[in-house]
């Protein structure tokens, strides 16, 4: 059984007690046995490479990072990864479904307000069994598993281009604007 949830993202929150909207999709399932999971596979650059056990404190190792569930408050779930050994909020959420006109107008705003860092922003993330990409506008980076993050700075839209297509595997259009777009982003 999969159960729609939301979230309200914490990841880089300057304060993690302000109110922040639910904005971000996750799911609940429940096994034929009884056991319950969230698993979530659009959080960007620290989305979950494997679902997690729906269980308080305990740390729970993925293919990429360790992450653990904390219980906040009762049935508020606060999710963090360890990261460079230090716990790192991305979320919190409660276990109330969501349905789909939930998800309908959070994702109007991030995908139409100005302020929305989806809106003007280019914003791409994968992972792959020994390393995780992300990138942001025109900065590349890559996080292997073992060893140092490097960072990039693509230089041009037909740089943008090949690692949209080559890196993040995204088929892109035969749109004479794309270049113009990607321009845009790079600052």
């Amino acid at each position: 059984q999969a159960t729609g949830l939301a979230a309200r993202v914490l990841w880089n929150a300057v304060d993690e007690n302000a109110p922040r909207p639910r904005s971000h999709m996750l799911l609940q399932i429940d096994d034929l046995a009884g056991k319950r999971y969230i698993a979530d596979v659009g959080f960007g650059g620290l989305t979950l490479t494997a679902p997690l056990l729906l269980q308080a404190g305990s740390e729970q190792a993925t293919p990429h990072e360790t992450f653990r569930l904390m219980e906040r408050d009762a049935g508020v779930f606060t999710l963090q990864a360890l990261v460079r050994d230090n716990w790192k909020s991305l979320y919190s959420f409660d276990l109330q479904p969501q349905g789909l006109p939930d998800y309908e107008v959070s994702s109007w705003y991030l995908e139409n307000h100005p302020q929305s860092p989806f809106a003007n922003r280019l914003l791409v993330a994968r992972a792959e069994p020994d390393r995780r990409y992300a990138m942001l506008n025109n900065k590349l980076s890559i996080h292997p598993l073992q060893g140092e993050s490097e960072q990039t700075t693509l230089r041009s839209p037909a740089d943008m281009r090949q690692a949209l297509e080559q890196i993040f595997r995204i088929r892109l259009p035969e749109d004479p604007g794309l270049d113009g777009v990607l321009a845009g982003v790079m600052g």
